[in-house]
């Protein structure tokens, strides 16, 4: 069985990562979406806010969602899991993600990242721009999942 983490911090959760996610699951018999302590970003949501969000937007029985305050890599070796999802939108993804992936690389070498690219009509698409745009009125509907919506009109 091929297990993959989807690690990131879905501050909110996005059809944009819904959509890589989708993709993934062409490939993986078992996604763990794995939402990420990010001690150098601002949260919008908590933690369990976010892992909620996200469990209300997946129905697919294939995915699991956690959270983990560590190395993505550490949390991968325990759950046997052989890859890394991350989703790519511009060329100013690619540098961050690429040392990012060769960092876990030089931690466990086993682990490989799969990079997949969002569709041009959803790579303008990140959770922070989801939220200034909601907070200044603008419909974000189809942009995040009902979960997501839901919580942003609060």
């Amino acid at each position: 069985m091929k297990v993959a983490i989807y690690p990131g911090s879905f501050d909110p959760i996005t059809n944009g990562h819904l959509e890589i996610l989708k993709r993934a699951l062409n490939i993986f018999d078992r996604i763990i979406v794995l939402v990420a302590y990010n001690q150098g970003k601002q949260a919008r949501f908590s933690v369990s806010e976010r892992v909620n969000m996200i469990k209300e937007a997946i129905t697919d029985d294939r995915v699991s969602t956690d959270s983990f305050d560590g190395l993505t890599v550490e949390y991968a070796k325990r759950h046997q899991a052989s890859h890394l999802i991350r989703g790519l939108r511009a060329v100013t993804d690619f540098e961050y993600e690429f040392t990012l992936s060769s960092a876990n690389d030089f931690i466990d070498s086993g682990i490989d990242t799969v990079f997949l690219m969002s569709k041009a009509e959803k790579s303008f698409i990140n959770s922070s721009t989801i939220i200034q745009l909601a907070e200044n009125g603008v419909d974000v509907s189809s942009l995040v999942p009902p979960s997501v919506l839901k919580r942003l009109k609060k």
